[in-house]
């Protein structure tokens, strides 16, 4: 079974999308080098409605279908919401909702051995933390201070349950890698 984590980009001062919940702060950062960036392995994705709505409206992926698989491949990709919500035409989209406890198996069957990447939002990681379902955190944090917005990890989380296992320079970016330590047993 593969591992399931939340790799994202975050501001200096902890924010994934602005107050519009855009992310062209983050594709305005020069000399991105995205392939270093973004976790490989991957089988599944997960993502929250906003960040779902997001990648359909930024590329008019409903109009050109086929950019969908630029980002997301051919992987199933698990959409958190409560609403009825287009897919594009050839994409492996699964709306669940509820609680991620009760979607995990389905997504963890979906992944096989791979890992799964919970894209976004950090609420929704948050949930697979709460779950004890989380076991890598990923940030590669930009040059960037946003006044508001989308808090990367709406969460208090101590140091107790995250061990740094790497952190380099990616072009622009201080790439962070933290491992999240189960509870201690009470």
């Amino acid at each position: 079974m593969g591992k399931i984590l939340f790799d994202t980009a975050t501001t200096i001062n902890g924010w994934i999308a602005d107050e519009h919940n855009s992310l062209a702060w983050l594709f305005a950062v020069a000399d991105e080098p995205d392939e270093e960036l973004l976790p490989q392995g991957v089988s599944a994705m997960v993502e929250g409605s906003t960040t779902y709505e997001w990648v359909l409206n930024e590329s008019d992926i409903l109009a050109n279908p086929e950019k969908w698989r630029e980002f997301h491949g051919d992987r199933p990709v698990f959409v958190f919401t409560s609403r009825s919500l287009p897919v594009p035409e050839g994409a492996d989209v699964r709306f669940v909702s509820g609680s991620v406890r009760d979607a995990l198996p389905a997504i963890r069957a979906a992944a096989g051995e791979g890992d799964i990447w919970v894209v976004g939002g950090g609420d929704l990681a948050g949930q697979f933390l709460d779950a004890g379902a989380l076991d890598e955190i990923a940030l590669s944090v930009a040059p960037v201070a946003l006044t508001g917005g989308a808090p990367l990890f709406p969460r208090r989380v101590e140091s107790d349950r995250l061990k740094l296992v790497s952190a380099r320079a990616v072009g622009q970016f201080a790439r962070l890698i933290y491992e999240v330590v189960p509870p201690p047993a009470s």
